[in-house]
C-alpha cells in the first residue's frame, strides 16, 4: 500500500512502525511541544503533497493533533483504537505497538477536516444519547470514537469532530447502535 500523503507521527519509532506497514514519507514531531519549524515543515508537505496526522490514542497524541490542525488546514486524520496501540503489559500506548493490518486499516480510514462543516449531531442528540453527561459517557465516547474511527474524546471534542468530520446521522446512529448493543450484553 503507497500513500500520497505525508504522515505526521511522534516519533522515530512510529515512523518505522509506519514503514513495516506500508509505504510512505513521514514528519516527526518529537514530542507534544511541536516547534515553529516542524510546524512549517507540515505546511510544507501540506501544500505539495497533503498531510494525514496519525497519533497515538492518548492525551500527548491528541495535544499534537490539535497542535497540528489548528496551524495546518485541511489535514486528513487516521486514528487507532487504544486496543489496537497496545504493547505489552505495563508499556505504553502507541504506533509502535500497532499491528501493520491495523496501520494500514486506519490510514485506509482516514478522515479529512470539512472547510465549512455543517453541525449532523447537536450538543442536545449527544446528552440524549447519554454521550455528555451520566455514569456511562466517558465509556460511551470512548466505544463510539472506536466504531467511527475518530478515537476517544471528551463531549465537548466529540461535537466538534462529528462536525469536523462530516460524520451523518446515519453514520452516528448505526454506530451508537451498534455501542448500545454491546452494553446489553455486558
Amino acid at each position: 500500500m503507497v500513500i500520497k500523503e505525508i504522515i505526521v507521527v511522534e516519533g522515530k519509532c512510529d515512523t518505522l512502525a509506519i514503514k513495516n506497514a506500508v509505504e510512505a514519507d513521514t514528519i516527526e514531531t518529537n514530542g507534544s511541544a511541536v516547534g515553529k519549524d516542524v510546524l512549517e515543515m507540515i505546511q510544507r508537505a501540506q501544500d505539495k503533497r497533503g498531510v494525514i496526522i496519525f497519533t497515538d490514542p492518548d492525551y500527548p497524541g491528541e495535544r499534537i493533533r490539535k497542535i497540528v490542525s489548528s496551524s495546518v488546514k485541511g489535514c486528513k486524520h487516521a486514528f487507532l483504537t487504544k486496543q489496537e496501540a497496545k504493547g505489552r503489559p505495563n508499556e505504553s500506548l502507541g504506533i509502535e505497538h500497532a499491528k501493520p493490518s491495523a496501520i494500514q486499516e486506519a490510514l485506509r480510514d482516514v478522515y479529512t477536516e470539512a472547510e465549512e462543516p455543517k453541525e449532523y449531531i447537536s450538543m442536545t442528540i449527544l446528552r440524549e444519547y447519554g454521550l455528555i453527561a451520566g455514569q456511562n459517557a466517558r465509556k460511551r465516547r470512548e466505544r463510539l470514537g472506536e466504531r467511527l474511527k475518530i478515537g476517544y474524546t471528551n463531549a465537548k471534542q466529540l461535537h466538534k469532530r462529528l462536525r469536523i468530520f462530516q460524520v451523518t446521522p446515519a453514520e452516528f446512529h448505526e454506530a451508537l447502535k451498534a455501542v448500545i448493543e454491546e452494553e446489553k450484553h455486558e
